[in-house]
């Protein structure tokens, strides 16, 4: 069976909604991978003999690898199948997996993560795309928001049970329980996804011959959602000792408060849901100002460094609403990104990856020197700033979030 590469008029159907999980399984599978080292990273350290500050490279090393790879990834398998793409991603994410679970060395378990991260990239710059194919335009948003739902189940599901796993019986185990829920979505996606040929009047048009860089709005939103990015994982590669230190919740309870972050990234998603497709500017600016208050007020806390009732609960709730926002940013600026490229929107989320890649890597590679430097206050003050910056960016942004994509834009359209 094969899907026209151009959304389809009507509303969802039980079919869609089916393909629409298994999309978001991928993401679930693939995000839990990739943050599998933040709720691990004690337990890393000490199995492996290195620096809790080593374990934290990890996610900058894969964040690198994604960020280059992304482009050429996409470019390579451009004419292929969006089913077939999809499925040589899960099975090197799988394979991927075994290795790092079966590691002897720290150098063994980075080499296992660089086999995902060359994929990663991949699997972003095509999952958002097969999903807004699925639904009409108006819908795209919201089609978006429904495969990042399996981000927001990484949070809540993925990240918080990889962290008691590696409490109570290694991480290692944990690794082995990633590999096995890949190996399954991977089946999944082969039985449930339409084969999703690439129309022969597309193939010419693939992201190769398409002049991205031309393309100032998506530039300039691939620019914004790299500092933001940055920002944010600054202090989130730290989050577990962020959470133990400033907040003052360990053992147990605090894999409970990192499932909650996920969970209140799920209900921001929900409820701006509809938002992100009629007024994607004003949510979005909500966000982020909401993300600069609550990571301001955790700076302040650990400058003061005094713990009681009301410093833990204000804790809690500034990490609740960090996942709120953390977690309902990305889909929204990712539809904003492909509306920006209509004749292309593949291309147009591998530049969005990219540059969400090299926030990654950037914002964990400043985080572990001002972590090692000048400890969680300063992480968050630095991020805090640098989010600050790319909402006043968005604010002074003209034309970056039009509801609908433009009708007739090409390519290197200004």
């Amino acid at each position: 069976m094969t899907v026209d590469a151009q959304p389809r008029p009507g509303p969802w159907t039980p079919r869609v909604t089916l393909s629409l999980a298994v999309l978001a399984a991928a993401a679930f599978v693939y995000v839990t991978a990739e943050i599998m080292p933040v709720g691990a990273l004690p337990a890393i350290a000490a199995d492996l003999d290195v620096s809790e500050a080593m374990v934290g490279t990890l996610l900058a090393s894969y964040a690198f690898v994604a960020a280059v790879a992304t482009v050429p990834m996409v470019r390579l398998t451009a004419t292929w199948p969006r089913r077939r793409t999809l499925i040589f991603t899960l099975v090197c994410l799988t394979v991927s997996q075994l290795i790092s679970a079966l590691a002897p060395t720290f150098a063994v378990l980075a080499f296992g993560r660089v086999l995902c991260a060359l994929t990663h990239g991949l699997m972003w710059s095509v999952i958002a795309p097969i999903g807004i194919r699925m639904v009409p335009p108006s819908h795209a948003a919201r089609a978006t928001m429904a495969v990042y739902v399996g981000t927001g189940l990484a949070l809540v599901v993925g990240s918080p049970l990889t962290a008691a796993l590696s409490e109570l019986w290694g991480w290692r185990l944990a690794v082995v329980a990633i590999t096995a829920a890949a190996a399954v979505v991977l089946v999944a996606a082969r039985l449930v996804l339409p084969l999703m040929a690439i129309p022969a009047a597309s193939l010419g048009r693939s992201v190769g011959r398409t002049a991205h860089h031309r393309n100032r709005p998506l530039v300039i939103m691939s620019v914004l959602t790299m500092v933001g990015v940055t920002g944010h994982f600054i202090s989130y590669t730290f989050i577990v000792v962020i959470i133990r230190d400033i907040v003052g919740v360990s053992g147990p309870n605090l894999a409970w408060l990192l499932a909650a972050y996920g969970i209140s990234g799920l209900a921001a998603m929900g409820v701006l849901a509809r938002p992100g497709d009629r007024r994607p500017k004003a949510a979005i600016v909500g966000c982020l100002a909401g993300l600069t208050l609550v990571l301001a007020v955790l700076a302040a806390m650990g400058f003061a460094d005094r713990n009681s009732v009301v410093t833990l609960l204000t804790g809690i709730v500034a990490v609740l609403v960090w996942g709120a926002t953390a977690t309902a940013i990305p889909p929204m600026l990712q539809s904003a990104a492909m509306r920006h490229c209509p004749e292309d929107p593949d291309g147009a989320s591998g530049l969005y990856v990219a540059a969400f890649q090299i926030g990654i890597m950037a914002g964990s590679l400043i985080g572990g020197l001002l972590f090692e430097h000048g400890g969680e206050p300063v992480m968050l003050t630095a991020s805090a700033l640098l989010i600050a910056a790319a909402l006043v960016s968005v604010l002074a942004g003209r034309n970056l979030f039009a509801a609908t994509a433009p009708s007739a834009a090409p390519a290197g359209a200004k």
